[in-house]
Order: C-alpha cells, then sequence, then structure tokens
C-alpha cells in the first residue's frame, strides 16, 4: 500500500519548495495538483505492477476544500496511509514574498494583496484544522524548511515517524508559529545574574548543574513531565503524528535551552524520535 503525503496551505507559504525537497528525498511528487485528480493518482498508484510507494500530492490554490478532504477521507477509508501537510506564515511576510516575486495571488478579490491573503485564509481554515502537520514558514529559509523536512521522510526511512520538536526561544522575538504545547520557562533563576555562566549557554553542563541545583528546577521538571506523560500520547491517539512543544525564557539562551535539552532527552529514553531546535542559538 503506497504512503501518501497531501501538502496544502497558503499560497506563497512554500508549497512548491516543499513538493522539491520531497523529490529530492526519493518521493514522486506532483505539483499543483486538482483536488478532484487525487483519487485517480491514487488508483494509479495501487494498480498491481506499480512501483509507486511514497508519493506527494501538492495542491492547487485553496479553493474547493471540501472536495481536498473528501478525497483524503476517500483514500483512508480505502486503507491508504495519507498524512495531510499545511504551511502556513503570516500575512506580512506573506505580502513581502508576493511583492518580490511580482506575482499575482489567485486568490480573486478588487481589494488589495493584504485582503486576498485574509480571504485565502479564510477559505483553507478547514484544511488547516483537519492536519495533520501545520509548519509556520514565517521565519524559515530554504535551508530551514529542507532540514525539517529531511528529518521525517528520508528515503531510509521508509516512512515518516511519531515526532516530538523540542525547541527553546526567546519571548522577545515571538513564539514559535508552529507550537502546539508552550512552556514559560522564565519563572526559573536566571544564570545570566551569574557571572561565571552568563557567557555559557543551556547546552553546558554548567549552566544545566547550577539549574538543577535550585529546588525549584527539579519541582517543575517532574510536574511538566507528569503532564506530558499524559498529554503527548494524546495528542498521538487523537491522530497527530507530529507534536511541536517550545519552551521559552527571556533570552533563549539559558533556561529554555537547559531544559529543551533535559526534555529532549527523557523523550528519548520514552521511544520518541526527537528533533532539538535551539532558535536563537542556531540562528
Amino acid at each position: 500500500m503506497a504512503q501518501f503525503v497531501v501538502v496544502a496551505g497558503m499560497s506563497g507559504a512554500g508549497r512548491t519548495q516543499v513538493g522539491h525537497v520531497l523529490e529530492d528525498l526519493g518521493w514522486f511528487v506532483i505539483d499543483n495538483l486538482p483536488p478532484s485528480l487525487v483519487p485517480k493518482v491514487a488508483e494509479l498508484a495501487q494498480l498491481p505492477g506499480s512501483d509507486l510507494d511514497r508519493i506527494a500530492l501538492v495542491v492547487g490554490p485553496a479553493t474547493k476544500n471540501e472536495r481536498l478532504l473528501d478525497a483524503i477521507s476517500g483514500l483512508r477509508d480505502g486503507g491508504a496511509e495519507v498524512q495531510l501537510m499545511f504551511l502556513d506564515a503570516d500575512t506580512d511576510t506573506l505580502v513581502r514574498r508576493y511583492e518580490s516575486t511580482r506575482r499575482r495571488h489567485p486568490q480573486r478579490t478588487e481589494e488589495g494583496l493584504s485582503e486576498a491573503i485574509e480571504a485565502e485564509r479564510s477559505d483553507l481554515e478547514p484544511v488547516k484544522v483537519a492536519s495533520d502537520l501545520v509548519i509556520d514558514t514565517t521565519s524559515m529559509s530554504v535551508h530551514d524548511l529542507r532540514r525539517r523536512l529531511g528529518d521525517d521522510y528520508a528515503p531510509e526511512q521508509g516512512q515518516a515517524k511519531v515526532l516530538v520538536s523540542v525547541e527553546s526561544f526567546a519571548y522577545p522575538k515571538g513564539v514559535p508559529g508552529d507550537a502546539d504545547l508552550v512552556i514559560d520557562c522564565r519563572f526559573l533563576p536566571n544564570p545570566h545574574w551569574n557571572e561565571d555562566l552568563r557567557d555559557h549557554d543551556g547546552r553546558e553542563d554548567a549552566v544545566q548543574r547550577w539549574l538543577r541545583d535550585q529546588p525549584i528546577t527539579d519541582q517543575a521538571y517532574e510536574q511538566l513531565r507528569s503532564f506530558l506523560t499524559t498529554a503527548i500520547p494524546g495528542y498521538l491517539h487523537e491522530g497527530r503524528a507530529y507534536l511541536n512543544l517550545a519552551m521559552g525564557c527571556t533570552g533563549g539562551k539559558h533556561r529554555s535551552v537547559a531544559m529543551t535539552e533535559r526534555f529532549a532527552a527523557w523523550l528519548r529514553t520514552e521511544g520518541y524520535t526527537v528533533r532539538v531546535r535551539h532558535r536563537e542559538l542556531d540562528a
């Protein structure tokens, strides 16, 4: 039985780029596919003798949402493994991308570009809600997107993995747009005020040991771990193949980084596939 990834989302958010990345990773990709043709492609992939086992369908601009969701339901009812991916970005970013390329937005409107984008966002809301994975590309480069997909869809893996992404960030620079759960670490003592630790970061043993020596840190860690022990299986039981956990502090350097590393290590012992990103340190 073939495995399908259906790529939908906002115009300008990166659907075509995702198709290129998946094609490089060995997927058979069809770009700009009308939703009405999704069942036809599935039929061809499942014919005797077909060697298509990993198929990415990049659907076109947001029209006929119901037809797309119906097509995906039909594939799943037939026993196919289908993952719906949604590409999103904030309106200001999409405006800049369209202005830089001077392309016309596919959403028909007599008003301006921002209004066309918001109209498309409204039309696509049912698809976004139904998606298994939402990727916010607002602050992503093409290389960031490639790294994100490469972890999950590489050829040697055979199928997409159940993945927990743990990311540290700084609140003044904004909460990651694709976060499912956000944990504020600013209640912890701040190593920044320790002169011996100020120039180090939360990936280093010295910072991690200092934080563990603070009684509140272990207390909070155990409580959060208890919550996640219940929450993560619950998300997965509801059909989520991915969970994005974001941990923030003031600078994105000490507390959130150390807690990200600690929770990632624990999640690996629980058998989850874990991806770690330190947004402010990796930038």
